[in-house]
């Protein structure tokens, strides 16, 4: 499995993370971007409620334009070519929007200072990747052959990946695997908190997320309130016991993801995917498969490398060489959805194999 920073500084990362983050509920009208295009801010009202301009990461952008119903590709081509033009669509239609928006913002230390990095509903529930992470881990921490295999902290997301290493499962002769879970979450609005189970294939340290094994714990509450003369968020008695009740669920959630119980069936799957053997043109399995699960083009031509050096032409080979793909891409973000998608590959319905090894 791809690796990430050392789980020590990812701690350290979220705790300053946790200090340098601030959310605004912010009125639609009283937002403007600037007419570069790069940045936003909010008009005062006298009252001290203000927001100094602040540079966008690309993910707020798609949301400001996914609220507005501005379509993604020409947005895109006015922030590249016409960014006076975006600025002027953005701001009239700000201007004629009802409602209030919650924004985060973080102040970076790689020269961007602070920036607004979501646009989201008033509805968002606020738990944080330091609050999962520390809630969670005292499930985990201490636990003898606990180990974190892997960990990152991206714009967008938070993994955490912890194998247990006592008990090592035999898939074929000599190819062993350990069980672990995976935690992961998005401040930013990408998905909700997601606890699984995760496998690690031990002969090449391939990583496995059983993504359709877990659970998910959405980010939507009851609508969050600011203080009365600013912008600024506060969570009253209610939500911070409805927050408590959802970190609670979260721990059963994981409980449920350690379940020794599950690990026969799991077992069995990839057993019988080994049976699974590829008939078909080999370079045309694989662009099918590319294409069925969105691969891109470059990792398709890795696909196909790994799944001939490796020499195993099954369904469960075809696996693995997806999984080995995602140690060489460069975003953490996308060798874990790789690692996902090993597993829906290995799960996928005997009708798409059909179409896709019969071409």
């Amino acid at each position: 499995m791809k690796q990430g920073r050392s789980f020590l500084d990812m701690l350290r990362e979220l705790q300053r993370q946790d200090a340098y983050k601030r959310d605004l509920l912010v009125p639609t009208n009283v937002l403007s971007m600037q007419s570069d295009g790069q940045s936003i801010f909010a008009a005062g009202d006298g009252e001290g409620n203000f927001l100094f301009p602040m540079g966008m990461t690309d993910l707020f952008h798609r949301q400001l334009g996914g609220a507005m119903k501005i379509p993604a590709d020409y947005y895109d081509r006015m922030r590249r070519e016409k960014p006076e033009l975006l600025a002027s669509n953005v701001n009239t239609w700000l201007s004629g929007m009802d409602g209030n928006y919650m924004i985060r913002t973080m102040d970076y230390f790689d020269g961007r200072g602070q920036i607004v990095r979501a646009f989201l509903s008033e509805r968002y529930r606020r738990i944080d990747n330091l609050a999962i992470a520390t809630t969670l881990l005292k499930l985990f921490m201490g636990m003898s052959g606990c180990e974190v295999s892997s960990s990152e902290i991206t714009e967008t997301r938070m993994y955490i990946k912890l194998t247990f290493t006592l008990k090592q499962y035999e898939v074929r002769p000599g190819d062993y695997v350990e069980f672990g879970i995976i935690i992961s979450n998005s401040e930013v609005g990408l998905g909700a908190v997601m606890v699984c189970p995760f496998l690690n294939r031990l002969v090449c340290s391939n990583g496995l997320v059983l993504n359709t094994l877990g659970e998910r714990k959405h980010h939507v509450g009851r609508q969050v309130r600011a203080g009365d003369d600013s912008f600024e968020l506060y969570s009253d008695a209610t939500m911070e016991l409805e927050d408590k009740a959802f970190l609670s669920k979260l721990q059963d959630v994981a409980r449920a993801a350690m379940d020794e119980g599950r690990y026969p069936a799991i077992l069995d799957q990839l057993k019988e995917s080994i049976a699974v053997k590829i008939t078909g043109a080999v370079p045309q399995v694989v662009e099918l498969t590319a294409r069925n699960f969105v691969l891109r083009r470059s990792e398709q031509d890795e696909m196909l490398r790994y799944l001939i050096e490796g020499g195993d032409l099954s369904l469960y080979g075809l696996t693995n060489a997806v999984t080995r793909l995602s140690q060489d891409v460069d975003s953490y973000d996308r060798a874990t959805e790789l690692e996902a998608i090993g597993w829906q590959i290995n799960t996928m319905g005997p009708q798409m194999w059909k179409a896709i090894n019969n071409g």
